[in-house]
């Protein structure tokens, strides 16, 4: 699948000392699954380009549900 197709966005490419990396380009696809993403339970996702986590604010705002 690809991220176009806005069925699924790819997990980070790997781990360093325990926290996510992901040096891919950033797309917006990405991007917005990893700061606004009502179907992901997380609130801290990997970062969309880099090493380590960023906010899920869709649960951070919505912490409720």
């Amino acid at each position: 699948m690809t991220e176009s197709d806005g069925e699924r966005v790819p997990e980070p490419q790997g781990k360093l000392a325990g926290m996510p990396y992901d040096w891919r380009r950033p797309t917006w696809a990405r991007i917005k699954a990893r700061s606004w993403n009502p179907d992901d339970p997380r609130v801290f996702t990997p970062k969309a380009f880099g090493w380590g986590y960023d906010v899920n604010l869709y649960r951070l705002f919505h912490w409720r549900r």
